[in-house]
């Protein structure tokens, strides 16, 4: 085995065990362990753990992006986004890594870092939805919030996705799966009930700098501005 491809059978090791105990509850050991090299070796790959960690991350969000391009082959628009999101749903209940390598890099953002790649990750998934199906902001914002849904139950129900409290939640998603045309209002696929206006594109695009701007004294108002223009503009929509 190359040094190329062993480098990729640890970042898949890293992978499942990061995905179990998180960044602080695994140790290079119990990933070199898994692999069949020894720490030295390990660290002549990455660095540092950290390093590691985003490296896994990083898969977690290719396996994502990579099951959205097989499923929107052909597709655009609200059925490229229903193919989507059926997808995410096998992709949770089969394999239960990319589920939990969420959660644990989520939990993993304190560290500014992390934080950024985490960031830059998510964007990538977003933009990613955005090329795949051309659909507005506001379609994409309530797939994503589908998807966390989702996220929520895969990691609280049983592991075969039959718990009795959230199946008819489930159904739901499911039905406006099987109707691509339904992702918005969950009956003529509009989006939410208000247009998709230059103010509301205005405002996510201030929130989303809001999220990148530098930590610092002067920052923070910036950051409080934006979220809460945005959020006016939302809620005043959500309204009409």
């Amino acid at each position: 085995m190359n040094a190329e491809d062993r480098r990729e059978q640890v970042i898949r090791a890293a992978v499942s065990e990061f995905s179990i105990r998180g960044f602080e509850g695994t140790s290079t050991a119990d990933i070199a362990k898994r692999v069949g090299v020894s720490q030295p070796y390990l660290f002549r790959l990455f660095p540092t753990k950290k390093a590691l960690f985003i490296e896994a991350c990083d898969l977690g969000a290719a396996r994502i992006r990579d099951s959205f391009s097989k499923a929107a082959e052909g597709l655009y628009g609200q059925e490229a986004l229903a193919a989507m999101g059926a997808a995410y749903q096998e992709l949770l209940q089969n394999d239960r890594e990319v589920l939990m390598m969420q959660l644990q890099q989520f939990a993993a953002c304190a560290d500014e870092e992390i934080q950024r790649a985490v960031r830059g990750g998510m964007q990538g998934v977003w933009q990613h939805v955005e090329n795949l199906s051309g659909a507005s902001v506001t379609s994409r914002v309530d797939f994503f919030a589908k998807g966390m849904l989702c996220n929520m139950i895969a990691a609280m129900g049983r592991d075969d996705g039959l718990d009795p409290m959230w199946e008819p939640v489930l159904d739901v998603l499911r039905d406006q799966v099987d109707e691509p045309g339904t992702y918005g209002d969950g009956e003529t696929g509009e989006t939410g009930g208000f247009e998709e206006s230059d103010e509301y594109e205005e405002a996510y695009a201030n929130y989303i700098a809001a999220q990148i701007v530098a930590p610092g004294a002067s920052a923070a108002d910036e950051v409080c501005d934006a979220v809460e223009g945005a959020a006016e503009v939302l809620s005043a929509g959500s309204k009409n």
